[in-house]
């Protein structure tokens, strides 16, 4: 028995290679139980692998770790063009879909906030692998909402963006010390509020005119 608890087995007959498998059963046990509380052996054990093929994959776990951060920041990165295929024309339609979806995933009982940011508090040393994906992900995620922003004409783009970014990320805190009931109501409608107060004095909201 792991010392995380049951270990979710990641199967052979699923068709994936032994790398997919590995990054796959390392992608969950690190979200459920902690970078640091798990160690190669649970990740191998897992990953109906061993410790050598592991390796064989990876230089070393902390290479492993950059790489689960790394895909799930693809999968994140990749939803904004989801957002603006949905929303064709529409910045902030596309702003309100995202703080939508993230209210929604911050109410999930299985969820334990950001797998960025909790991984960013767990891994303080600055020149770990993972710490450029945190920080570059961070950054571009920061740098699409002042965009949208911009391009929905609102006032202070920038300083509403750091306002919906620091209000999820507050969020995700919360829903795991207070627990996430009624926080995606809230959440939205303070969302909508900070819109509110950056919206021009003539009501427009929508693209500059040229």
């Amino acid at each position: 028995m792991s010392a995380v608890g049951k270990v979710v087995s990641i199967g052979k007959c699923d068709g994936n290679s032994p790398r997919e498998r590995i990054v796959a059963a390392a992608s969950e046990l690190f979200y459920r139980h902690g970078i640091r509380a798990v160690g190669v052996e649970t990740i191998a054990e897992a990953a109906k692998t061993n410790k050598m093929t592991l390796y064989r994959h990876f230089s070393s776990k902390d290479e492993l770790v950059a790489e689960y951060l790394r895909q799930l920041a693809d999968k994140s990165t990749s939803a904004w063009a989801r957002r603006e295929a949905e929303h064709p024309g529409d910045p902030l339609g596309q702003v309100r879909a995202w703080l939508q979806e993230t209210a929604a995933r911050v109410t999930k009982g299985d969820e334990r906030g950001c797998a960025l940011a909790n991984a960013a508090v767990e891994l303080p040393e600055k020149d770990h692998p993972a710490r450029r994906v945190i920080e570059t992900f961070k950054a571009g995620q920061r740098a699409r909402l002042i965009q949208l922003c911009a391009a929905a004409g609102l006032e202070e783009p920038e300083l509403l963006a750091e306002e919906l970014f620091l209000l999820l990320e507050g969020a995700r805190v919360t829903a795991q010390s207070m627990g996430p009931r009624g926080l995606d109501e809230r959440l939205l409608r303070m969302g909508e509020r900070m819109i509110r107060a950056h919206t021009r004095c003539d009501g427009a909201a929508g693209p500059l005119q040229q």
